[in-house]
């Protein structure tokens, strides 16, 4: 899919839509089991903004933060359904822990994350604050979050 790039590709485009005067918002997760809550952050994301990327943690990066029974799903999986939904403009795959190398190589004019996150830290909002960029907390929908639903399936086939 057209939409899913490599990172030494996204900062070429993002240069050249930055120099069209275009507005580039990011954000990023794990996305491991899609939820009315991711689809609320991404579509608030790209409100605003002309171009939404969002950075899509590894499989290895997940294991990292999450142990080893995740993801759930692989992450070039997740990468296609993210890049199907509408808004999203180009999806990228990254290794690290955090999207800290992302932000600084694309340097959005938005940084977008969920109100579960604190404004103080938030990955990258110092970066963005220091060019000029802005951080924008989008209200989470409810309490859907991919470990509860996790723990939802385990709970009703009879597993701890």
């Amino acid at each position: 899919m057209g939409r899913i790039i490599s990172l030494p590709e996204l900062k070429q485009k993002v240069k050249i839509l930055k120099s069209e005067g275009r507005t580039i918002a990011f954000t990023n997760g794990c996305f491991d089991i899609i939820h009315p809550g991711h689809l609320k952050v991404i579509k608030d994301a790209k409100r605003g903004a002309d171009i939404l990327v969002v950075g899509i943690n590894s499989d290895s990066s997940i294991k990292k933060i999450k142990g080893k029974t995740r993801p759930i799903m692989p992450e070039s999986a997740r990468a296609h359904i993210i890049a199907s939904i509408e808004g999203v403009d180009f999806v990228t795959i990254f290794k690290e822990k955090t999207p800290l190398k992302l932000i600084k190589a694309i340097k959005p004019n938005i940084l977008v994350k969920g109100s579960d996150w604190n404004n103080s830290n938030i990955v990258g909002s110092n970066i963005v604050r220091k060019y000029g960029g802005k951080i924008k907390i989008v209200k989470l929908l409810g309490s859907f979050s991919t470990t509860n639903i996790i723990r939802s399936v385990l709970k009703k086939h009879g597993c701890k």
